[in-house]
């Protein structure tokens, strides 16, 4: 009997927090363009780069072609001149010789992130007050950079961050990973805006002022973080400026990877989360809709347990398509309707790995990740 209530308690706070996330995206002015562009400030893009695929010259592009009716210079940043995607960005820039770009190859590492070390290359060389960082995977519409900085018209405003979609997902393992972004990731950071505001950056497409930059240290500060982009948000956010979402949504276009690929990634962002936000991690488990109506049935199978269980995937289901929709403006995720309560007992075993060890695999290199979010290289043997 106890064991029925305790399973019967947590499926109801699953379903609960399942629909009060759907309520969170449902209000959320996703996708809405501004209409004036009469405010368009000088912006210097960085984009620090690390190899190519197939998607490179498309995603690099993108930002190339921004219908941005202000001063824009683009600084491409790279680990070294041999690095194939140093050809990709030349050819662009002759392709495009009225865009105002850059490649700099950087100087030796501040720190463990080599990110962030090239972001603090490029905030050195910046011409403007208005930084804008983007991945190098990610594929932006042409009224992005418009839209994006258009917040920063009151002086309050320090950082503005985007949505993001895993974009055409390719094979079993990419879809799995796009129900989790496209259903649930963007709908729980905005049920964390709403329990104490957005206190933390997303690392697709972030906007930021360079004077609350370099209140914090600049990039350089955050050189031996995992985590640089929720921690760019965070101490911006301390610092005494704004914090906010843009509603345009950014494509992250991934090559196709295996399920292993998959796993270390997710594996890095749960420990990255769980060393950041430890309670919250903790908590996250609770509103995992299909584990535990699954572990009710396995425990106490009787008709009010299987009918829950039934109930609980409808409305997961329902609820992860509708999301999807929303964000990626279409229905061509369908016929993985079925993927949502899959990924729902991933999640859980990903959620036991990520209290199991502090290691992560980030860019071909080994790490240990301590109780404050610090890279800690392992040396190779």
């Amino acid at each position: 009997m106890g064991t029925d209530i305790a399973f019967g308690a947590l499926t109801l706070a699953a379903l609960l927090l399942a629909g009060w996330q759907w309520l969170e995206g449902l209000l959320f002015p996703l996708h809405r363009r501004i209409r004036r562009r009469n405010y368009a400030p000088p912006v210097t893009v960085l984009k620090p780069l690390m190899g190519a695929n197939e998607h490179t010259r498309v995603c690099l592009e993108s930002w190339m072609v921004q219908n941005y009716p202000g001063p824009m210079e683009i600084i491409f940043l790279a680990d070294r001149e041999d690095d194939p995607v140093c050809q990709v960005v030349r050819e662009l820039m002759a392709a495009h010789p009225d865009v105002d770009a850059s490649l700099a190859v950087c100087p030796e590492p501040l720190g463990p992130n080599a990110k962030v070390s090239k972001l603090a290359e490029g905030e050195r060389r910046a011409r403007h007050s208005l930084l804008v960082v983007s991945d190098a995977d990610v594929r932006a519409a042409p009224d992005l950079l418009i839209n994006l900085v258009a917040r920063f018209h009151h002086e309050s405003a320090g950082l503005v961050a985007c949505l993001y979609r895993v974009a055409d997902p390719v094979g079993l393992a990419q879809q799995c990973e796009a129900a989790a972004v496209n259903s649930d990731f963007w709908t729980g950071v905005l049920q964390a805006r709403r329990l104490g505001g957005l206190r933390f950056a997303l690392g697709a497409a972030i906007a930021v002022r360079k004077a609350a930059l370099e209140k914090i240290g600049g990039f350089a500060s955050l050189a031996d973080l995992l985590a640089d982009d929720f921690w760019l948000g965070r101490r911006i956010f301390e610092a005494g400026y704004g914090v906010s979402l843009c509603p345009v949504v950014v494509d992250c276009r991934h090559p196709q990877q295996s399920w292993k690929e998959t796993w270390r990634r997710q594996l890095r962002w749960a420990r990255t989360i769980r060393a950041n936000m430890p309670a919250g991690y903790f908590a996250a488990i609770v509103s995992n809709l299909t584990l535990w109506p699954t572990l009710w049935n396995l425990v106490a199978p009787d008709p009010l347990s299987v009918s829950c269980l039934a109930g609980a995937l409808l409305v997961r289901i329902a609820t992860a398509l509708d999301n999807q929709r929303r964000l990626n403006q279409s229905w061509a995720h369908l016929p993985w309707f079925w993927m949502p309560p899959l990924k729902d007992l991933c999640q859980a075993l990903l959620w036991i790995a990520a209290f199991t060890g502090n290691r992560v695999e980030w860019g071909g290199r080994r790490f240990r990740v301590d109780r404050r979010g610090r890279l800690i290289p392992i040396p190779s043997r």
